[in-house]
């Protein structure tokens, strides 16, 4: 052995290596008695890479962590200056390590750009790091520069440049549209690895305006875009088809240059027509095919992990049916340094004499430079025991402590690498490293290796004895290896036994015992054997073993090599494989593998499968119990159980069931335990400690169980240490100064002996060391007192009895009991946002108050008044809102306008709520105000009336004033103008004077306040009639006369809608009639709410039935057609369907007058024939040029677009005759009934009726009422309300200004 070079065993004795910035460092044994005491050079464990870009959003972190004994100390230089972190208070050394971390949020990062290396010290040397080099990631913008559009003709070649801007590190480029789609790449049209886009010829199809290159910057994350470029392909004088031609690179040949290790990208992009194809080959030698890929359509050739065999020429071709184009590109293979022997650490007893190598190569040569303790070594004070020469030094007798840390730097113009080697010169006695009496197996004539790791200094000498009295030497049978390891080339049983390795140097000896056990080899006995079975039968193939009694045989089996099939008709037993029911897939060879842990052997058999031949019928039972059941190889936690199978009744036995009874713990009680197969007559059980078993035996067919089997011989094993602990462990505090540990105690059958007990272990988590203990018996919760608040806890639970401790238990963390929290929250602030919403600020309370786990926070307002003078005191019920988490702010919704309120806010955990904050108050602005309470039409005159209203209940601010608006309605249903009035707050009453008699009025009033107009409430009435009043009955039914009621008006707010209930007085009012020209005209007062309102008459003194108009929604209703000179018996009835009453005005008697006689009847005389002849025909010319003019000019489009929409929504007003939209219907059904003027009529012939709550949401186009700024009121009166179910959609409505105004508003 030479014992001048002190190198480590490679199987991981003493000392490992550190080569690069990452790898772990040359480590001294692990055996903590080993470490006590033992000297160590610091050694660079940890460091970051060499060149560290990093995000300027997060922390600079430079990791250098080191190890020695003692610990040592580190310092840092940057830009080869001492860099006193302390001064700076942004850089944080991270606690018994170098690892800097630099805070730079707030801070111009590229202040603490630079080069960085760390130094590692203690008493025996200093370890240095890498240089890192710290840049920041930059992603700049792209330079401003206007793109022309580009026009080519088809055919020809097309570069676009891209042109990105330098980042760091260098983006990803890529190309998309102005829809962010990727454009579509392939063999004509490629992108470069610089990013240039590259048409090889133009087609009309690239013609587009939007060609964008975009930049990804990997580290910021961030992606710039470069101006769109507009490509015009034209067709007007298309280039030909030529011979491929390079467009990159230039020229027939070009250099170039890649380091060893790194990917070399090569890339040819031809242009010709057509498309060329491209293929690579390298003069004088092949491709690398292991390495070598093609990418971009062939266009690139890359090669990893590139070497010095890669230099030459590569050639690219370019190939199109015109012929082919070529490029040499001119490989030349550089080299950063890289290892060829880095320097390992030495460990040299005093007077000894060790060398340390550096051995690197690269292209050009590197520099080699030695530093001791990161000093120049020429440096370094003068040692006559060391010698350098070039990448070696050599130590001579080294002195007591002299131990140093030896830099290797290597150089070149493509890099560095550098190297620690400790030399650490100790005296220390032999120590032997692997495990005492560790056993070895091996098979007969196999190769044995028994191993003898030591440490000491100097390096001990190792000799070795059989049963301690043979003493062993080098040569056949045995070899002992320069690192103390013996290996016995061919073992046989009669090396089985002790071997005794001892290691001895100058200071002292020591030894160690290993064993060898030879094992017989396994051998398969019994091989399957080949089949011919019969489709339908069972196969059976055998496999019976002889293998060493104290190795454990696994069986596999396969079928043509692979696994079985996934079928449960093939069961595998200890020796056997049967197939039941067997098909023609089942034919195979099939392999018998029988593994050991240390060998194994395998055999082979085929299996046909033949035709099968009918068989009788067979009757088939349930199995007879299986007989003489017996207990053997009986062991402390196994027994081996062997039956006699009951017959089968033709029904072969799939299964058999073993079951125990524990008769110490459950008497009586039968437990399955386990399943064997059919086949299987004995089985290998596995127990428990501390049971008296019993067993006995099911066997199972296709028919179903077998009776029990008579139970085996009792089988009692010993008690034992527990083998498992309790489970479900927590620990949850229930007070302030508790902890509650508890857990699921283990059963009888698992305690595995008398005298259980549990012993728990607690202590504070990273504050106590020791763990507090305690032991509990018969209860599965334990209680610790006087705990910190909501402090976390180690738990764990460890089940003992009287034959020992179970397994080690696992720790869990819990908490001590919560308490209430102990601050308020700070710096309450409020934002109102507008009359309901407000948001409330806070800043959170410290963790540490919380005194348990933040739940989080509840915000309690309550309005304390309105700010209105007049108004009662608000509600002062308080208001809870909950933010869970660690919030700092929240809204507050739904608040009161114009009030005044206070607020405060409290934290809370499990436990409860802390102290409440400051209280805040804060007020709400004015908002618009809410409907009158009540509009009432009083004292109806011939040409006045008297309107009382009431204030809005909620005035929302403060009330400026009211807004009147009415407008009448004539008999046709058609609105005249609206005109308005505005009142004061303090007015509630008004008359209005010089009104049209026997006309009804609409009415529209709305309280304001600053904000603007609240909601509209409505109320018809009509002015006094001149004509007889008549005061109607009501019937209900068939039931007496109610009395009548004065009136009492409906009163409907703007939102929402809502169904009256019935009124409470009569459904009618007074009646009134009179005769015109064009019939009878009857008008009346109603106040129900029935949906279903009719005229009924018929002659006086006849017997015919009652004629029934609908009249819905309407007081008044002409009758036409009334015969003159006769009396009629007219009435006014209210049904529906839902009120099974009926309502009814009592008769009223209407004669309709006599045509006076004429004493000549003009309708025989021959001069008024003739006239009315002449004005029917002048008639009919007019109607003849209108219509022409009419298909001529188009004249009424407006007219024609609402006519092709059919919409009886939309009622245009009609200004040249004076007349109003259609006033529609209040009450209406399903009957059908005339148009009423002004209105339009579906081409269908179906006219759509609404209901109508006589709410102003109905008025207009379906939204809310809008007025001009002149006050006049938008939309139509069409008195909507909710629709039949049985009526169909409406049609949708045409565009018209009302529409449009609707929209912005």
């Amino acid at each position: 052995m030479d014992r001048n070079r002190k190198w480590m065993p490679d199987f991981g004795a003493v000392l490992l290596i550190l080569l690069s910035h990452m790898t772990s460092a040359l480590e001294v044994p692990l055996d903590p008695k080993v470490l006590e005491g033992l000297p160590q050079p610091p050694t660079i464990t940890l460091q970051s890479q060499k060149d560290y870009i990093f995000d300027p959003r997060e922390n600079i972190v430079i990791h250098c962590e080191a190890k020695g004994k003692p610990q040592p100390s580190f310092s840092w230089t940057r830009n080869g200056t001492h860099f006193d972190v302390e001064k700076d208070s942004k850089v944080l050394m991270r606690p018994g390590s170098g690892t800097l971390v630099i805070d730079i949020s707030g801070e111009k990062a590229e202040a603490y750009e630079g080069t960085y290396q760390c130094t590692a010290h203690n008493e025996h040397g200093t370890a240095l790091s890498n240089n890192i080099v710290i840049r920041q990631s930059r992603s700049p913008l792209w330079s401003k520069e206007r793109n022309e559009a580009v026009v080519v003709q088809k055919g020809v070649p097309l570069v676009l440049q891209c042109r990105p801007p330098a980042g760091l590190p260098p983006p990803v480029i890529f190309w998309m549209d102005n829809n962010f789609q990727r454009l579509p790449l392939d063999q004509r049209v490629s992108q470069a690895l610089n990013g240039d886009l590259y048409f090889t010829n133009v087609l009309p199809t690239d013609t587009r305006n939007d060609y964008i290159c975009y930049a990804r910057f990997p580290h910021t994350q961030t992606i710039q875009q470069k101006q769109p470029i507009s490509v015009t392909v034209l067709d007007n004088s298309p280039e030909g088809e030529r011979r491929p031609g390079f467009m990159w690179p230039l020229g027939s040949t070009s250099t170039k240059m890649v380091l060893r290790g790194e990917t070399l990208e090569l890339e040819c992009i031809a242009e010709g027509l057509p498309t060329p194809d491209i293929s690579w080959q390298k003069d004088g030698g092949e491709l690398p095919n292991n390495r070598m890929s093609f990418h971009n359509f062939k266009k690139t050739l890359k090669i990893s992990d590139v070497n010095e065999a890669d230099a030459g020429d590569y050639r690219c071709t370019a190939a199109n049916k015109l012929g082919t184009a070529h490029h040499i590109i001119k490989v030349v293979v550089k080299a950063a340094p890289f290892w060829v022997s880095a320097p390992r650490n030495l460990i040299l007893a005093p007077n000894e004499t060790g060398i340390l190598t550096c051995r690197v190569n690269g292209e050009p040569k590197p520099n080699i430079h030695w530093f001791v303790n990161g000093v120049p070594i020429e440096n370094a004070p003068e040692d006559y025991s060391r010698k350098v020469e070039d990448d070696t030094v050599i130590l001579s007798s080294v002195p007591s402590g002299s131990s140093a840390v030896y830099q290797c730097n290597a150089s070149n113009e493509f890099g560095y690498l550098m190297a620690n080697a400790f030399v650490s010169v100790l005296a220390e006695p032999p120590r032997v490293l692997t495990p005492p009496n560790q056993v070895y197996q091996v098979i007969t004539n196999n190769h044995a290796l028994l191993h003898c790791a030591s440490f000491g200094s100097p390096i001990p000498t190792i000799t070795w004895f059989k049963d301690r009295q043979i003493s062993i030497r080098s040569g056949d049978p045995y070899v002992i290896h320069e690192n103390g390891s013996l290996e016995i080339n061919v073992a046989q049983p009669v090396n089985s036994g002790m071997y005794t390795c001892i290691a001895t140097n100058n200071l002292g000896i020591k030894e160690n015992h290993v064993y060898l056990e030879v094992k017989e080899p396994t051998r398969i006995l019994t091989q399957p054997e080949y089949k011919v079975v019969q489709r339908g039968m069972s196969a059976v193939f055998e496999c019976k073993v002889k293998h060493d009694p104290s190795l454990i045989p696994t069986m596999t089996w396969l079928k043509d090599k692979g696994e079985l099939p996934d079928d449960e008709r093939f069961e595998v037993d200890t020796d056997s494989l049967t197939i039941r029911d067997v098909t023609d897939d089942d034919e195979g060879t099939y392999t018998c593998i029988m593994n050991t842990t240390l060998d194994r052997d395998s055999a082979s058999a085929m299996l046909t499968v033949v035709e099968a031949t009918p068989t009788p019928a067979i009757v088939y039972e349930k199995p007879d119990p299986p007989t003489d059941l017996e207990l053997t190889d009986q062991t402390e936690r196994s027994v081996q159980l062997t039956w006699i199978p009951g017959d089968e009744h033709n029904s072969q036995t799939q299964n058999f069931l073993i079951q125990y009874e524990d008769l110490l713990h459950q008497p009586g009680v039968w437990i399955n335990l386990t399943e064997v197969a059919g086949t299987s007559t004995t089985a290998q059980l596995q127990l428990s400690p501390y049971v008296y078993y019993s067993f006995r035996v099911l066997a199972q067919n296709d028919v179903g169980y077998s009776e029990p089997s008579v139970p085996s011989s009792q089988y009692r094993t010993n008690p034992a240490a527990p083998d498992v602990n309790p489970s479900d462990v927590k620990g949850v505090g229930t007070e302030p100064n508790n902890l509650v540990i508890s857990w699921t105690p283990l059963t009888g059958f698992q305690s595995n002996g008398p005298g259980l007990e549990y012993k728990v272990l607690w202590r504070q988590k990273d504050v106590e060391k020791d763990w507090s203990s305690k032991n509990v018996v018969n209860d599965s919760q334990l209680v610790i007192s006087e705990t910190q608040t909501y402090v976390p806890y180690e738990v764990k639970v460890q089940a003992f009895n009287d034959y020992g401790n179970g397994p080690d238990p696992e720790v869990v963390i819990g908490y001590s009991g919560e308490d209430v929290p102990l601050s308020a929250p700070d710096s309450v602030q409020v934002m109102v946002h507008n009359s309901t919403l407000a948001e409330v600020h806070w800043q959170p309370v410290s963790f540490d108050s919380v005194q348990g786990k933040l739940q989080g926070y509840k915000v309690y307002y309550h309005q304390q008044r309105s700010l209105h003078a007049t108004e009662e005191d608000a509600n002062q019920q308080e208001q809870v809102l909950t933010f869970s988490g660690n919030r700092s702010e929240g809204r507050l919704p739904g608040l009161q306008p114009y009030s005044l309120y206070s607020l405060f806010i409290k934290v809370f955990n499990n436990k409860g709520e802390g102290p409440a904050s400051l209280t805040k108050t804060f007020e709400t602005p004015e908002g618009v105000p809410g409907p009158p309470s009540f509009l009432n039409v009083l004292s109806p005159g011939l040409d006045s009336l008297t309107l009382e209203w009431g204030p809005p209940t909620n005035n929302n601010g403060r009330l400026a004033g009211y807004t009147l608006k009415y407008q009448p309605v004539n008999n046709t249903n058609e609105l005249g103008p609206l005109k308005e009035i505005n009142f004061l707050a303090n007015k509630t009453t008004i008359t209005l004077s010089s009104l049209n008699a026997s006309m009804l009025y609409k009415f529209y009033l709305n309280a304001k306040t600053i904000k603007g107009p609240g909601p509209i409430i409505t109320e018809e009435a009509s002015t006094a009639m001149d004509t007889t009043h008549i005061q109607p009955t009501i019937k209900t039914g068939k039931g007496p006369t109610e009395p009548p009621h004065p009136t009492s008006p409906i009163t409907q707010s703007l939102h929402p809608p809502f169904h009256k209930a019935p009124p409470v007085g009569p459904a009618f009012g007074t009646v009134n009639t009179s005769v015109s020209e064009e019939g009878a005209v009857i008008s009346w007062e109603y106040f129900g709410h029935h949906k279903n309102v009719f005229v009924e008459y018929m002659v006086e003194n006849s017997d015919e039935n009652w004629k029934t108009e609908l009249v819905n929604g309407t007081h008044s209703h002409t009758i036409n057609g009334l015969k003159p000179g006769m009396s009629y018996r007219v009435r006014v009835i209210a049904r529906d369907g839902a009120d099974g009453n009926v309502h009814s005005t009592s008769e009223v008697l209407v004669t309709v007058p006599a045509v006076p006689n004429r004493q000549v009847d003009i309708a025989t005389q021959g001069w008024f024939i003739g006239l009315m002849c002449a004005i029917a025909l002048l008639i009919l010319v007019l109607l003849i040029v209108c219509f022409i003019k009419r298909n001529k000019g188009g004249k009424y489009p407006v007219k024609e677009k609402e006519d092709a929409h059919h919409d009886p929504e939309i009622q245009p007003m009609k200004e040249d005759d004076g007349t109003f939209g259609e006033y529609r219907s209040m009450e209406s059904d399903t009957e059908d009934h005339k148009p009423l003027k002004g209105s339009r009529t579906p081409s269908n012939g179906t006219v759509r009726r609404d209901e109508s709550d006589d709410s102003l949401v109905d008025y207009g186009e379906g939204g809310d009422g809008q007025f001009n700024e002149d006050g006049s009121f938008i939309g139509q009166y069409s008195g909507k309300k909710e629709k039949d179910t049985h009526e169909g959609n409406e049609s949708s409505e045409a565009p018209s200004p009302v529409n449009a105004m609707n929209s912005f508003v």
